[in-house]
């Protein structure tokens, strides 16, 4: 494993600098690992509706970062005290690639700390029942990224007053229910550490014996700026533009929440967007593009779901569960 050694804490560059290393950067290692961090930003789940998960009145006060990460999963809100860390891997194993696998590495360098550490839910790290770590993925060709958050020492009211976000959520009951619900690290040590001592322990605990540094050159932070311009730090991807729609139906499973959006005339789906704190396994996008031109009937949309299993876009959700989240 190689990690990748630098401390720019622009949200975007370090979105870039995942792409890059992923699919353009061949540094001779298929496992890269990076642990970073950002000024205050909020990061939207790539299928999420950006307007509807922040306050955007406190984000423009207080001037936070907003922008879309690749991954599916919820929106998170991040500072210089919060940590993220990411592994990248090329060519890797289908079959191993579950989030356990990445994130035990992570609570053993926890556990190394004397943090009472684990994996637990969907997608989450815990110390004695408080969330500590959400973690998500997304995959191109043959390579794949795995990143996640740590609240370090995060600004906990920082945090609920810039997400807005629905009633099964616990940051909208307020700043009372965040802290019985989640904690930070800091908050544990039984030995106090700086942010800066908390992420050389980490990164030296999760490398593996005689893995290499690599530090992006000139070119490599060029490159990756253009990533950032192009992509990370524009209107169309952070926030983006949707048709107007006249019916809109949200569920929530264990997978996830999905939101539905779709324009319906004369019987007929015109335009469907779909949004939700769930994770991909497939084209999302495929998916509203094979609804587009159907009859916005139930046994219709039923077998068109079982006969492109469209469901399988959605990481761990039935085809019962699409149907439900569409049509009644």
């Amino acid at each position: 494993m190689t990690y990748i050694e630098h401390d720019n804490t622009d949200p975007c560059f370090n979105f870039g600098a995942e792409e890059y290393f992923m699919g353009e950067k061949d540094i001779g290692d298929d496992n890269l690992f990076m642990f970073w961090r950002t000024k205050p930003t909020l990061m939207i789940g790539r299928f999420q509706n950006t307007v509807e998960e922040i306050n955007t009145s406190y984000a423009e006060q207080n001037g936070l970062h907003i922008v879309r990460r690749n991954s599916g999963g919820g929106t998170i809100y991040t500072d210089e005290k919060t940590w993220q860390f990411s592994f990248i891997v090329k060519n890797y194993d289908k079959n191993a690639c579950g989030f356990r696998h990445f994130t035990e590495p992570v609570v053993e360098a926890m556990q190394k700390a004397g943090l009472r550490a684990e994996f637990g839910g969907r997608n989450d790290l815990f110390i004695e029942g408080k969330k500590i770590s959400g973690n998500a993925q997304f995959r191109r060709q043959n390579a794949m990224v795995h990143h996640g958050s740590i609240l370090f020492a995060t600004d906990l009211e920082a945090l609920v007053k810039s997400i807005s976000v629905s009633d099964d959520k616990i940051v909208s009951k307020g700043i009372k229910s965040v802290r019985e619900r989640v904690t930070r690290i800091a908050d544990h040590l039984k030995t106090p550490m700086n942010e800066t001592a908390f992420r050389d322990f980490m990164v030296q605990s999760i490398l593996q014996t005689g893995a290499s540094v690599y530090r992006p050159s000139f070119s490599d932070i060029r490159r990756i700026e253009e990533i950032a311009d192009k992509k990370f730090r524009t209107w169309e991807w952070n926030y983006g533009t949707s048709p107007a729609f006249n019916i809109e139906r949200k569920k929530r499973f264990a997978s996830g929440g999905i939101a539905v959006n779709l324009s319906v005339k004369k019987g007929i789906i015109e335009n469907c967007k779909i949004y939700g704190d769930f994770f991909a396994s497939g084209d999302i996008e495929a998916v509203e593009k094979a609804l587009c031109g159907i009859p916005y009937e139930k046994q219709t949309l039923a077998e068109l779901i079982e006969k492109q299993q469209l469901h399988t876009a959605f990481y761990s959700l039935s085809a019962e569960e699409l149907l439900e989240s569409i049509i009644e």
